[in-house]
Parts: structure tokens; C-alpha cells; sequence
């Protein structure tokens, strides 16, 4: 079923917010809030508790990002946006043929995602509007959906020639260079096709990044959502100011981590700013924190990564389905990574096996499983055992259908005897 958003005005220091709920109905955009045009000064400070909170001015001291392409699949970004330009490449449009023809696409969730990861801001030295976690990288913009106020919105979401677009959409990421994909976007059903692209992203070394989403309020576990929820994919919960979960995040066993998405400033097109809430702008800040961490370690390995993601939390506790294993911080994480990255991610060495090849003798002769010792006499010992306790087993049932039936017997012979004879006189 097709939603439309939802408006609510409400007043702030900075501007005027719009409230949206973005539902697409097999596809859904979990950003939730928006803002209206804000100065930029007041953008960047508003800004400073996401950024505290993600610790990204120590992570900046090691990487901001450089050589790192960033797949936004989503909505569209704008490429002329002053805190974007130079940094979108616009890529392929996998929605084209819904909207009539000559209508130009609205752009505005991608542009606000796109912000949250690379953003370098404008004016002297950046210093103002949208910095995003990795500024320095670079957005590959591939249209995958629409957003619900566009004319082919529906159109879309009910013809079958779209079903794929996500599966095609990594695919096309991971063929034009892109090391991490983001995936603010969620469905109820994961499909055959996506699964074999995640596959083909994570075998090239391209790390997933997807919005666990935005249907928990109320709920002790939510549906899970996907893509978040294939394995191989960094599923990301929004939380508040004070890192607890958010109201609406999603509960469940696939949630690897969380970041801040509660008012959360972006930039959206037409050089304008908006805040939100959704797992969307949770999502977009931890592949910024993915894009620093393949930018020091460009051949670190999805799993790698991930891991160095969910062991960078300051507050340590144990894993829950609200927030996984904590509040992802940007300078943990490239700090847990620079110590995985002295590793393998396979053993080497004398005497480890090649996975790949067939299992060979070791030094010797002797094949890898060795058999010391076979005790002919226990095995026919404890056998002969385990036959006896089983035929006694069936000994004893026996015995009790023999008393039952014999039981039974006598109960209907008992019912046949005669009523005995009713005394004519009582005695005195």
C-alpha cells in the first residue's frame, strides 16, 4: 500500500521544519524529518553534537576520506549543491520511464544522505554549511527510487519492471569503483537477485551499509528489514542525544550498530538544509565512518571492517537487538582497525591448508585425522549393552499390554454377572 507523506509545521531556532514519513511501499526511504532553508552558519554549529557524538575531529587527525568512492543508492543527489560540488558523480538512473516524460527528479532524500557522508561545506576554509564524516571522499549518485510527492511514485512501486532496480543498483556501484555502498532504504522481502548482488559487492571487497528501519515504536522485536538484514550487511538503529534508542528504530537480531538519527541537519537540493530522524541518517553517518576506515586500509575486507565497526564503541556493555553492540565512534573504530589490518583474514604459514585446494597428507604421511586407536572389545562391549537395555525395554512393555488386557478382561466379565437379589424383608 502507497502512503503519501505526512506534514506537520513546527517551529525552531533555525528555521521551519517539515515533518515526513517517507514510505514507498516495496521500497521505503526510513528518512523521517525535515528542515526548511537555514543559514549555514547555524547549520555547522548545529551540527556539533552528531559530530561530538561520532568523534570525528580526532578521526580527521588520521583520514578524512581521500580515494574513497561512497555509492549512494537512493532518491538522486544533487551534484551542484555548494557543500557537494565537485564530489557527485552522477551515475546510472534505474527509475527512468516512471515519471512522465520531462519531469525532472526531486533529489531530495539522496541529496541530504549524500551530505551526511561527504559534505565538505563552502565559504572560507569549508567552515560552513554540511561537513560530512569522510568530506574528503567522493559520491557515486545511482538512482533507485523515487520520492512519494514524485508523479511516477506509483507507477513504480507497482510495475514489475522496477523490482529489481536495487540488485542492479549495487551491482553498478561495485562496476564503477565504489568501495562502500549506502543503502538508506528498506523492504519487507529481500529478493533472489539482491542477495547474489551482495554476494558479488562483498567478493570484490565493497562493504554494505542499510538502514535497519523505522517501524519499531511499540514493538519489543520489529520485522526485520531489508537489505540490512542480509548477512554480510552492516545493519544500522537510530538513536537520540542521549544514545538510547530511538522510538521508531527496529528491534531485532540483525542490528550490528548504531548512530545518531535524531535531528540530524543535511543538506537537501537547491543549496537548502534540512533536519530529520530516521535509521536513514544513522545509516549515512556509519558508511562516512566505513569510507575513513577504507581510506587508511583500502584492502580491509567487509568482515574486517565490520568488525572495527562494532568494537568501536566507548560505552561497552553486552549485545542488544535496540543498538547492537553500541554508538559506532569514528577514531575507536580507525584505531580497531589499524590493528586488524596487521592480520590476515586467512591463516598462512607452514602447515595451514589452502581452503581453496583439497585436503593433502601432512608431514609424514599421515592424513590430517588420525584414527590411534580402534577398542574392537569396548565397541562390542557397550553394543551389546545398549541391545540388552532395549530388548528389556520391549520385554517390559509386554508385560504391561498383558496386564491391561487381562485387566480389561475382568472388568467385562464382572459387568455380565447377574444383579444380586434384593432382601424381601429387612431384617429386625
Amino acid at each position: 500500500m502507497l502512503t503519501r507523506r505526512a506534514r506537520t509545521k513546527i517551529r525552531t531556532k533555525i528555521g521551519r521544519c517539515v515533518l515526513a514519513a517517507l514510505a514507498a511501499g516495496t521500497l521505503t526511504l526510513p528518512g523521517g524529518a525535515f528542515l526548511g532553508a537555514a543559514r549555514a552558519d547555524d547549520v555547522r554549529l548545529s551540527q556539533q553534537d552528531v559530530l561530538r557524538t561520532l568523534d570525528v575531529d580526532d578521526a580527521w587527525q588520521l583520514t578524512k576520506g581521500a580515494g574513497v568512492t561512497v555509492a549512494v543508492l537512493d532518491s538522486g543527489v544533487d551534484p551542484d549543491h555548494r557543500d557537494l560540488a565537485g564530489s557527485v558523480v552522477t551515475g546510472r538512473d534505474f527509475t527512468s520511464g516512471a515519471n512522465p516524460r520531462g519531469v525532472e527528479p526531486v533529489r531530495l532524500h539522496g541529496t541530504y544522505m549524500a551530505s551526511l557522508i561527504a559534505g565538505h561545506g563552502h565559504g572560507p576554509d569549508g567552515a560552513d554549511g554540511i561537513i560530512g564524516v569522510a568530506p574528503e571522499a567522493r559520491v557515486l549518485s545511482v538512482r533507485v527510487i523515487l520520492e512519494d510527492e514524485e508523479p511516477g511514485f506509483r507507477t513504480f512501486n507497482s510495475d514489475a519492471r522496477y523490482e529489481g532496480v536495487v540488485a542492479k543498483g549495487i551491482r553498478y556501484a561495485v562496476d564503477h569503483g565504489a568501495e562502500v555502498v549506502n543503502l538508506s532504504l528498506s523492504k519487507d522481502m529481500p529478493t533472489k537477485d539482491e542477495r547474489a548482488a551482495i554476494r558479488y559487492a562483498i567478493s570484490k571487497g565493497v562493504v554494505l551499509v542499510a538502514a535497519a528501519g523505522n517501524d519499531g515504536a511499540g514493538k519489543q522485536t520489529a520485522p526485520y528489514s531489508y537489505p540490512a538484514a542480509i548477512p554480510g550487511v552492516i545493519s544500522v538503529a537510530a538513536v537520540t542525544s542521549t544514545l538510547r534508542r530511538a522510538s521508531f528504530s527496529n528491534r531485532n537480531s540483525s542490528v550490528m550498530v548504531a548512530a545518531p538519527g535524531v535531528d540530524v541537519l543535511g543538506a537537501g537540493p537547491g543549496d537548502e538544509y534540512w533536519v530529520g530522524r530516521g535509521t536513514s541518517q544513522a545509516t549515512a553517518l556509519v558508511s562516512g565512518i566505513a569510507a575513513l576506515i577504507k581510506s587508511r586500509h583500502p584492502r580491509m575486507s567487509p568482515a574486517l571492517v565490520a568488525q572495527a565497526l562494532s568494537s568501536s564503541p566507548e560505552r561497552k556493555g553486552p549485545y542488544n537487538t535496540g543498538t547492537g553492540f553500541g554508538v559506532v565512534n569514528a577514531y575507536r573504530a580507525l584505531s580497531v582497525a589499524a590493528t586488524l589490518a596487521r592480520h590476515r583474514a586467512v591463516a598462512s604459514g607452514a602447515g595451514v591448508l589452502n581452503p581453496s585446494r583439497p585436503l593433502r597428507t601432512a608431514a609424514g604421511g599421515q592424513e590430517p585425522i588420525v584414527v590411534v586407536r580402534r577398542d574392537t572389545g569396548a565397541i562390542l562391549l557397550y553394543g551389546g549393552i545398549a541391545l540388552a537395555a532395549f530388548a528389556g525395554s520391549g520385554a517390559g512393555l509386554a508385560v504391561l499390554l498383558v496386564l491391561a488386557r487381562r485387566a480389561r478382561r475382568r472388568e467385562r466379565e464382572d459387568d455380565a454377572l447377574p444383579p444380586a437379589p434384593w432382601p424381601s424383608r429387612l431384617p429386625t
